[in-house]
């Protein structure tokens, strides 16, 4: 998949992200000088995680034919320590459906092992930057 951002025309410093046939609006808070048009980076780093992990739980549930019907995910955010090092993401699943304590327990372990928690805290992420010079 490849990722790409266009300024918006008339915004501050709003962006289009374009992924695939998806698109939706980037921006910051006003707070931080931009208009608030849509998510900011750090929502979106701590969407993925929230939407990784009910994804992830749903898909093992249905795989498992364990009965899951809706799956409420909370993020919250505590970035108070953000420049020392330290950006804590709390989430919470709850989870609805007619299933049994053992397979609310494997729902539970499946939840601690998506993708995107494994990337956030076991992974070394490599990034290189390429700036050029519009023609």
């Amino acid at each position: 998949m490849k990722i790409r951002l266009a300024s918006q025309e008339n915004t501050l410093l709003a962006q289009t992200l374009y992924m695939d046939e998806h698109q939706l609006t980037t921006d910051v808070p006003v707070s931080d000088g931009g208009e608030n048009l849509g998510p900011s980076p750090h929502d979106l780093y701590d969407a993925a995680l929230a939407s990784c992990k009910a994804l992830t739980v749903m898909w093992f549930a249905r795989k498992k034919n364990i009965s899951v019907f809706h799956i409420d995910t909370h993020i919250t955010r505590d970035d108070s320590q953000e420049r020392q090092g330290i950006y804590k993401l709390t989430t919470s699943l709850i989870i609805h459906g007619d299933f049994s304590e053992e397979e609310f327990h494997q729902l539970s372990a499946v939840a601690e092992k998506c993708p995107v928690h494994k990337l956030m805290t076991s992974v070394t992420t490599e990034i290189s930057t390429k700036v050029e010079r519009a023609a």
